[in-house]
């Protein structure tokens, strides 16, 4: 999927206020770690993530999308009634109904003529709303979108540790719920415009989807928990990603990693950055990374790793792959010329 006039006319971020740092989650679940055999310090040794964020007690996702969409919409100097459609992507919900979509659009003041629905793909979602938006600004449809996300991991993590400090927590269960614990919280939102109308030059260029949903089962997630199999996970994305990769250099204007001056991706863990990298051959020195603060976002990760990149380290004319892998399993990588 190639686009011609879609442009990204402002980006932003909320990240929650309570640094929580791995050490703490360990002090909290140290009784089972020596009962196991689990040494201090395997958290961050094997994540490579010292701190994530919470949230203050009872802060809703939609809180959270509506923090940095408001930010987005003052950067992008728009009027909020011009947005066309705003889409959240978050894995998060404030409910399992209505779409916490609606709730974000009321706070954000949108026109009753603004399409509103949630988008859920596990940490896929925000490319998958991207791509949406994108095609619907393409065809002429609507001339501004707005996709928001909002992540609060404070719960499932909280309530892992409480799991995993009971005396009866095995080895396995251990390293079943072990993912949960690298989960992070934040906020992120996007305008997209049509090129006629955009003030900025980064351009979306396209985009290219693999599913491999054989492998639906390996990471299972629940309000209060999160079951993976990590080992197999990253066999299985190192795989799509892989072949996804393939595609885009079939597909994707200046795919290739001399081409692609920083990449934004979804982020795990060190390991599975690194292997990411390693897989796709391409430099790890381009891959702008953030798991170290903030953990794993989920869908949030991208779009605010892509922020933070353009604070930092992106020039007019760069070329940025944008790489997301989600459960189920599914892979996009995404082309944008900043």
């Amino acid at each position: 999927m190639l686009f011609k006039n879609v442009a990204i006319a402002a980006m932003a971020y909320e990240l929650a206020p309570h640094r929580v740092t791995s050490d703490w989650l360990e002090d909290q679940i140290g009784e089972t770690m020596g009962r196991l055999g689990v040494p201090k310090g395997r958290l961050e040794q094997l994540s490579g993530i010292r701190e994530r964020r919470f949230w203050d007690e009872g802060t809703r996702p939609s809180e959270a999308a509506t923090l940095a969409g408001r930010k987005a919409i003052t950067a992008a100097e728009i009027d909020p009634g011009e947005i066309g459609i705003i889409i959240n992507t978050s894995v998060c919900q404030d409910f399992l109904e209505p779409s916490t979509s609606v709730f974000v659009h009321r706070n954000l003041g949108l026109s009753p003529r603004c399409i509103n629905f949630d988008v859920r793909n596990a940490c896929l979602g925000f490319l998958n709303g991207m791509a949406i938006a994108g095609m619907m600004i393409e065809s002429g449809d609507i001339k501004y979108a707005l996709i928001v996300d909002g992540e609060g991991s404070q719960d499932p993590v909280m309530a892992t540790v409480r799991r995993l400090q009971s005396p009866d927590t095995t080895m396995e269960q251990f390293r079943d719920n072990f993912a949960t614990l690298t989960l992070g919280s934040g906020g992120a939102a996007m305008v997209l415009a049509h090129s006629s109308v955009a003030r900025s030059d980064h351009r979306l260029n396209g985009v290219v989807t693999l599913a491999a949903t054989e492998h639906n089962e390996l990471c299972i997630g629940m309000p209060d928990s999160m079951k993976t199999d990590a080992a197999a996970l990253l066999i299985a994305g190192t795989k799509l990603a892989r072949q996804t990769w393939a595609v885009a250099q079939e597909e994707l204007p200046g795919w290739s990693d001399d081409q692609i001056a920083c990449y934004a991706p979804h982020q795990v863990s060190a390991r599975h950055t690194a292997a990411i990298a390693e897989t796709l051959g391409v430099s790890p020195a381009k891959m702008h990374v953030n798991f170290p603060l903030l953990g794993n976002i989920g869908p949030a990760a991208v779009p605010i790793t892509l922020a933070q990149a353009a604070e930092t380290r992106l020039k007019a004319g760069d070329n940025v792959g944008l790489l997301g892998i989600g459960s189920g399993i599914n892979c996009s990588m995404m082309s944008v010329t900043w």
